[in-house]
C-alpha cells in the first residue's frame, strides 16, 4: 500500500514537471501586437472623412465661344516702284518713318521732259492770239470757217501736248498712295529705275485686318457687324474688332469661310503677328455651370457627386456647352446645390465626406 501511494505521488510530481516543460516551451502573448490591433480597430471604428473641396451652383451668364486662330495683316500695302524709267536723282524720305499720301518720295530725272514742257508752253500764247484773231474775223466774214477750224484745232492740239508732258514728268515722281510706314529702300539715287524696280515698301497699319478662317458650321454665325476678341501672345491685353466682310463662298478645299475684321489699332501693333481670336456665338442668360473636373464620366453617362448631410451622393446631369472651364449642365442639377469638385475618382455612393474648401 505505501508503495502504490509513493509510486503515485512520483508520478504525479513527474506529470506536473513535464507539464510545467511545455507549458514553457509554448510562445508568450505579443503585448505590442494586441495594442497594435487595438488601435487598428479603433482607427477602422473612427475611420476620418475625405476631406473635398465644393461649389454652390449659382446661376450665372455663359457664354458660347469660338475659339479660332487668325492672323494680323495690313490695311494696305504696296511695293513702290516708278511709272516711268530714269535716273533716280532724289529720294526723299527716311527708312522706317511715317510718310502721309502725296508725299514726294523719290524722283528720276526729268529734264528732258521739262524742256519739252517749256517749249510748248512757249507756243501756247501764239496759238490762243490766233485764236481770237480768227475768231474776230470770223464775225466780220473776213475768213471762212474752216481757217477759224484749224487754228482752233491746233490750240487743242498744242494743250493735249502739254498734259501729255505734264503727265509723263508726274510719273517720274514717286508720291505715297496713301498714310503709312515706309519700309527699308532698296536703292539709292544714281540707280536705273524703270517699272519693275522696288524702291521701298509702304505698309498702313492703321486701321489692322484681321483675317480668319472658320469652319462652314460657323459660317452662318459670322456676319458683317460680329464683334469679336482677340489676345497677342506675349501680351495680357484683350483687343476688340469687328468683321467687315466675308468670303462670298467656302473654300472648296478646306470647307472653310474666310472672314476679315477691323481693329482701329491706336497702340501701334506691327502686322504679321497671330492673333487668338474668341468669337462669341450666343449668350446664356441665369444658366447653371460647374467646373469640368467635377464631372465623372461613367457607362456613357456623366454625373456629379454632391454634398449632402456629410455624404457623397452621384446624381446624373445632362451637360450643354463648354467653355475653357466651364460646363453647362442643363439636366440634373438645381440652383443651391453643393457639388464637390475634387477627389472625384475616389468619392463612392454614400461615402462620408468634409468640405475642405467651398466656394
Amino acid at each position: 500500500m505505501k508503495k502504490r501511494v509513493k509510486w503515485g505521488l512520483v508520478a504525479i510530481v513527474g506529470a506536473g514537471l513535464i507539464g510545467w516543460g511545455v507549458y514553457s516551451q509554448m510562445p508568450k502573448p505579443n503585448e505590442e501586437l494586441a495594442e497594435a490591433d487595438k488601435v487598428m480597430a479603433n482607427q477602422k471604428q473612427g475611420k476620418k472623412a475625405l476631406k473635398i473641396n465644393a461649389i454652390i451652383v449659382k446661376p450665372q451668364v455663359l457664354t458660347d465661344e469660338i475659339p479660332i486662330i487668325g492672323s494680323l495683316i495690313p490695311d494696305e500695302e504696296v511695293n513702290l516702284s516708278f511709272e516711268t524709267s530714269g535716273k533716280i536723282v532724289e529720294i526723299n524720305f527716311e527708312e522706317g518713318t511715317t510718310v502721309k499720301k502725296g508725299q514726294l518720295l523719290a524722283k528720276v530725272n526729268d529734264r528732258p521732259l521739262q524742256a519739252q514742257l517749256q517749249r510748248l508752253v512757249s507756243q501756247l500764247k501764239l496759238a490762243e492770239d490766233r485764236v481770237f484773231r480768227q475768231d474776230a474775223l470770223l464775225k466780220r466774214d473776213a475768213v471762212s470757217q474752216e481757217a477759224y477750224e484749224q487754228v482752233k484745232t491746233e490750240l487743242a492740239t498744242l494743250n493735249a501736248d502739254i498734259e501729255s508732258v505734264e503727265a509723263q514728268i508726274a510719273q517720274t515722281e514717286l508720291r505715297a498712295p496713301f498714310d503709312g510706314i515706309i519700309g527699308l529702300r532698296q536703292v539709292s539715287v544714281g540707280t536705273y529705275a524703270s517699272p519693275t524696280t522696288i524702291v521701298a515698301k509702304l505698309t498702313k497699319i492703321s486701321p489692322l485686318k484681321l483675317e480668319f478662317a472658320v469652319s462652314e458650321r460657323y459660317a452662318r454665325d459670322i456676319k458683317v457687324g460680329t464683334n469679336l476678341s482677340f489676345t497677342l501672345e506675349g501680351s495680357l491685353d484683350t483687343y476688340h474688332a469687328q468683321v467687315y466682310a466675308r468670303e462670298s463662298s467656302l473654300d472648296i478645299n478646306t470647307h472653310t469661310l474666310t472672314v476679315r475684321a477691323l481693329y482701329p489699332n491706336p497702340s501701334g501693333i506691327m502686322p504679321g503677328r497671330y492673333a487668338s481670336i474668341t468669337l462669341k456665338k450666343q449668350e446664356y442668360k441665369d444658366a447653371l455651370a460647374i467646373p469640368s473636373q467635377a464631372i465623372v464620366p461613367e457607362m456613357g453617362k456623366d454625373k456629379v457627386f454632391l454634398y449632402r448631410s456629410g455624404k457623397a451622393e452621384p446624381v446624373d446631369i445632362i451637360t450643354g456647352i463648354r467653355t475653357d472651364a466651364l460646363v453647362q449642365v442643363v439636366k440634373g442639377l438645381a440652383a443651391g446645390d453643393t457639388v464637390i469638385i475634387s477627389g472625384t475618382q475616389q468619392l463612392r455612393t454614400g461615402m462620408d465626406v468634409t468640405i475642405d474648401h467651398i466656394e
